[in-house]
This record gives structure tokens, C-alpha cells and sequence, in this order.
């Protein structure tokens, strides 16, 4: 009983600031043990090894991918890719014909490589621009019924994509006339991206300590130099691991790239000719792994140059509390 009063006189003697702190300091090392918990289970021999194996499952097929790439038509036909072991042999001919054919009605490979790029850039840069503002907005200004719109746009993910499609493109078609041009497949991945990409942002950003953001306050700071100079910088890893799921989803659609682009080899993505490649009862099933093999060079290459980053914010607050 002793102990428990001299605990509460010491509370109340306390100033309000020291005890401020003492929350806060109380706060970060709860967070730092959580982390350094996190940490260590995640570097343990079982999780090393689980990592592994999970590796080695997911190379096969991409290995095997590539082993058809580079095999005879008669050999992808005759056989599977393992036999590369026993006789081994390789071509370059698909991909000079997946690179350089064009149908009477398509153009080659390349012309909608170039499309994909054209599509999937502005498509997960303009769901991540305006997201992370409205992020910032619903979790560091208030305004009344922010709460209300923001469990509105987190509602609005359980709605089904195939339901919006066709009132889409209708407005598109007969208020903006912009239907089977970039801008409306822009456009529409915005759309369907903005729900999960502001639900996320939002989640890292409010995490942000309030500390932070009342000192770029007390210094004089506004919402746009808070949102520049200390949100964006503290933002990264969020912001890239984001923007490679943002980026991949929009690389690998078929779905609304066909809806919105019309189809055309102007401006359809790299997914419809890949489908086109099969041809008539697959009789070019061969050029299909050559094809398949180069539509992940860039997906690759966004993965493994914010790899860095995208783990640190597969991390960022799983160890909230």
C-alpha cells in the first residue's frame, strides 16, 4: 500500500512535461522491443530456411520459362523442359520471331512493350501522387466527417471491378469521347488503384510520431512544406513498396487494359499480344515462353532496384504499438 501511494504522489508531483516524455519514452521502447522481436524472429534458422524453399518454388517455373524460351519448336513439343539437362541444346529464333513478326492486324512485340510502358508508368505514379496527399489529409488535418469519407473509400475495395467497367467506359465513350486512348486506361487504374493506395498510405503516415509534425509547426511549417520536407522523405519505403505493387498489377492487367484501350495495337498493353501469340489451337505455343520471358525484364527491374525499400516497408508498422 506503501509503494502504491508513494508511486501516486510521485505522479502528481511530477511536471506535465516530464511526464509527457516518460509516456513517450515509455512508448518508443515498447516499439523498439517489438522491433527487435520482429527482427530476431524473422532472421531465426526456421524462417531462413522457410525463406529458401519458398525461393527455390517460385524460381522453377521462372527457370523453366526460360529454358523453353531458348528450345526448337519440335523439342517444347516432343518433351519438357528438364531434358535441357540431358541434351542440351538452345536457339534464339523465337524471340527473333516473337521480336520481329507482326500478324495482318498486329504490330511486333515491341510496339506494345512500348505500349505496356506508356500504361503502367502513369498508372502507378498517379494512384501514388494523389494518395499520399489525401493520406496526409485524413490523417493530419481535420475537417469534419473525415472519419466518415475515409471509411467510405476503405468500403469502396469490396466493391467488384467487373461492376464499374461498363458505366466507365460509358462515360468515357459519350461525356469525355477519350475511350481507346492512354489517358482513359490512366484514368481508369487510378480509379480502381486510389481505394487500397490511400488505405495503406494512410496506415504509414499516421504512424508518423506527432512530434515530428508540431515542431515543422512551431517552426512556422504549412501542410505543404510538413507534407514536401518530412512526409515524403519519412514516406519512402511505404511509398516503394507501394508503387511496385501498384506498378506489377497494372503491368500484368489484361482485363481493363482491354476494356479501355479498345483492343487496338496503338494502344494495347504487352498482355494482349501475349495471348495473341498462341494463335489458332496454339500452333505457335512455342514463341509463348519467349514472349512470357520478355514482359518480365521490367518487372524484374523495378523489384530488385526498390527491393531495398520495399522490404523496410513491408516492415514499417508491424510493430505498431
Amino acid at each position: 500500500m506503501t509503494d502504491v501511494t508513494g508511486k501516486a504522489e510521485a505522479k502528481l508531483d511530477r511536471p506535465l512535461g516530464q511526464k509527457n516524455d516518460a509516456r513517450a519514452e515509455k512508448r518508443q521502447a515498447r516499439k523498439l522491443s517489438k522491433a527487435a522481436e520482429a527482427q530476431q524472429k524473422l532472421t531465426s534458422p526456421g524462417a531462413t530456411i522457410a525463406a529458401i524453399i519458398i525461393a527455390v518454388i517460385w524460381t522453377i517455373p521462372t527457370f523453366g520459362l526460360l529454358v523453353s524460351s531458348i528450345r526448337t519448336p519440335d523439342e517444347i513439343r516432343s518433351n519438357g523442359w528438364w531434358n535441357i539437362f540431358v541434351s542440351p541444346s538452345f536457339t534464339l529464333d523465337n524471340y527473333a520471331a516473337v521480336l520481329t513478326t507482326q500478324g495482318a492486324s498486329s504490330a511486333n512485340l515491341g510496339s506494345y512493350f512500348v505500349n505496356s510502358l506508356v500504361i503502367a508508368i502513369p498508372g502507378a505514379l498517379f494512384p501514388i501522387i494523389l494518395a499520399t496527399m489525401a493520406a496526409y489529409a485524413f490523417a493530419w488535418i481535420k475537417f469534419k466527417g473525415s472519419g466518415a469519407v475515409f471509411v467510405l473509400i476503405f468500403a469502396l475495395q469490396i466493391v467488384p471491378l467487373q461492376m464499374a467497367l461498363i458505366p466507365l467506359l460509358q462515360i468515357f465513350s459519350t461525356v469525355l469521347g477519350i475511350s481507346g486512348t492512354f489517358p482513359a486506361v490512366w484514368i481508369a487504374h487510378t480509379i480502381f488503384g486510389l481505394p487500397l493506395t490511400i488505405f495503406l498510405m494512410h496506415n504509414f503516415i499516421a504512424e508518423i510520431p506527432g512530434e515530428v509534425i508540431e515542431a515543422a509547426r512551431v517552426d512556422g511549417a504549412n501542410h505543404t512544406q510538413i507534407f514536401f520536407r518530412i512526409i515524403i522523405p519519412l514516406a519512402l519505403p511505404a511509398l516503394a513498396s507501394i508503387g511496385i505493387f501498384q506498378f506489377l498489377w497494372v503491368w500484368n492487367d489484361l482485363l481493363v487494359a482491354l476494356v479501355f484501350s479498345g483492343g487496338t495495337a496503338d494502344v494495347a498493353p504487352l498482355t494482349q499480344r501475349l495471348g495473341e501469340l498462341v494463335g489458332n489451337f496454339g500452333r505457335n505455343q512455342e514463341r509463348l515462353p519467349a514472349a512470357a520471358f520478355i514482359s518480365l525484364v521490367i518487372p524484374l527491374i523495378v523489384f530488385f532496384s526498390l527491393q531495398r525499400y520495399f522490404v523496410r516497408g513491408l516492415l514499417a508498422g508491424s510493430t505498431k504499438g
